[in-house]
């Protein structure tokens, strides 16, 4: 009985309803799973200058400082426009709680696109392509691609905490994109 409370709670936390309360609802986020691989596309608009996102987007050594989800998060070598970056965090949605550590080799295409893929850590494999776009309603955020986690993620429960987590994290970086913009229109 106790599970199937504990269940319930969770699956209004993460109930679509409750994301259009969020001020982050404009922010598209589709997971699917496919077997062991989730894969994840993101559309993020933000109404700020295109360097200011890249500034966000590419600001490793600080970017635990505004994303939550992030204990730590360092360049640790860097050649020319190739980095490797390491970072640390958590992931948590109602009682499921996730814990990471990755390498990733990133390779930026200033001032318009950012690629990553796993080095090493606690994943199987990791590949991404984030890219800002300018369109008829401003800067936007395109970010996609997969990643296979080495725990078993549950069907609908998983892709739906991994959803709201995206969404968050992608708000987060567009409240410091914003808070940004707002300080160099001084």
């Amino acid at each position: 009985m106790r599970a199937a409370a504990a269940l319930a709670v969770l699956l209004s936390l993460l109930h679509p309803a409750h994301a259009v309360a969020t001020p982050d609802a404009d922010i598209v986020v589709h997971v699917r799973k496919d077997g062991p691989v989730i894969y994840v596309e993101v559309q993020c608009p933000v109404a700020a200058p295109a360097p200011v996102l890249w500034d966000v987007l590419t600001d490793y050594d600080h970017m635990a400082r505004f994303v939550s989800n992030l204990d730590s998060s360092r360049v640790e070598e860097r050649a020319d426009n190739v980095l490797r970056v390491h970072q640390k965090g958590s992931a948590s949605r109602g009682p499921l709680s996730i814990s990471f550590e990755i390498v990733r080799e990133v390779r930026l295409e200033p001032f318009s696109e950012i690629r990553s893929r796993l080095l090493s850590g606690t994943l199987d494999s990791s590949t991404f392509v984030t890219r800002i776009v300018e369109g008829p309603a401003g800067m936007r955020i395109e970010h996609s691609g997969s990643y296979t986690p080495r725990m078993w993620v549950p069907p609908v429960i998983g892709p739906a905490m991994i959803e709201a987590e995206t969404r968050k994290q992608f708000g987060e970086f567009r409240t410091e994109m914003l808070r940004r913009a707002a300080v160099t229109a001084r």
